[in-house]
């Protein structure tokens, strides 16, 4: 294994690389809102999302060890030592949110419910429902941008909330591709196992071609900025992983790939408002 796939799948396995692909979110937002740069709500994110998914990895063991084996002995020799991370970080973010004296501290243990509805709700058993609240819980991140900033009810947020929730919901059916075997044996219902490989990859690029539309027609009406047409680089973005997601592809592909979609999009909002905007 090469150093640079090693590190790449540390970063996955460790999940830095998620946390690090919701902050992203957080940018994206911030940014396209027009609002000032701020660490201490990145930081929130990053704790919350690093508590969350290691969390999960507890939780998923089992699945894990059918579904993604490296993943699952990762977290067998390495799991205590970033929960435990993903704890402190989250009980820090918590604890300067009551010190700051911040009016939505006590939103900050939603991530806690995700976690708990998610891993031992039976959300699972319920076709597109674990979709759904994984979307939801990563298009909450716009909304707590939105009111950390006074801005909740503004188009921008909310338009950022619904895109966010529909793209990530898209993200969430194609991750389950990979799983196909796996949820069969646990009898967990997704696209994949229910309708197979090509029906999905078809139905997601539908959809992500239809989200693109939408943009252009919120931009078309004046809903939104014209500034907000770079998202439809994430959409394309997601046109070109979906045909290559194949059961017989790694995590890395879908760890790194798939979940860099929001990594890429703030990167690209990044350079046009430092070089353009």
């Amino acid at each position: 294994m090469s150093s640079i796939t090693a590190v790449l799948r540390f970063l996955v396995h460790s999940n830095l690389f998620i946390s690090l692909a919701t902050v992203s979110v957080a940018v994206t937002t911030i940014l396209l809102a027009d609002l000032p740069l701020d660490p201490l709500p990145l930081f929130i994110v990053f704790a919350a999302t690093m508590f969350v998914y290691t969390v999960n990895r507890f939780t998923d063991l089992e699945e894990d060890e059918q579904n993604v084996p490296r993943r699952a002995a990762f977290t067998k020799r390495y799991g205590r030592l970033w929960l435990t991370a993903g704890i402190v970080l989250y009980v820090t973010a918590i604890g300067i949110a009551v010190a700051l004296g911040l009016s939505g501290a006590a939103y900050l243990f939603l991530p806690l419910a995700v976690a708990l509805i998610y891993s031992l709700g039976g959300v699972k058993r319920t076709f597109l429902v674990k979709n759904l609240v994984v979307g939801l819980a990563w298009g909450a991140i716009p909304l707590g941008v939105g009111y950390y900033y006074d801005r909740l009810a503004s188009l921008e947020i909310l338009f950022l909330f619904a895109y966010v929730t529909v793209m990530i919901t898209i993200a969430a059916v194609i991750f389950d591709v990979k799983d196909i075997e796996g949820d069969r044996e646990a009898g967990i219902p997704t696209v994949p196992n229910l309708f197979g490989p090509r029906a999905t990859r078809v139905g997601s690029l539908v959809a992500t071609i239809a989200v693109a539309a939408a943009v252009v027609a919120l931009v078309a009406t004046g809903v939104i900025p014209r500034e907000f047409l770079v998202v439809l680089a994430m959409n394309a973005y997601v046109c070109a992983y979906v045909p290559f997601a194949t059961p017989e592809r790694g995590p890395l592909y879908y760890g790194f790939v798939v979940d860099g979609e929001h990594v890429f999009l703030a990167a690209l909002v990044c350079a046009l408002e430092w070089l353009v905007w």
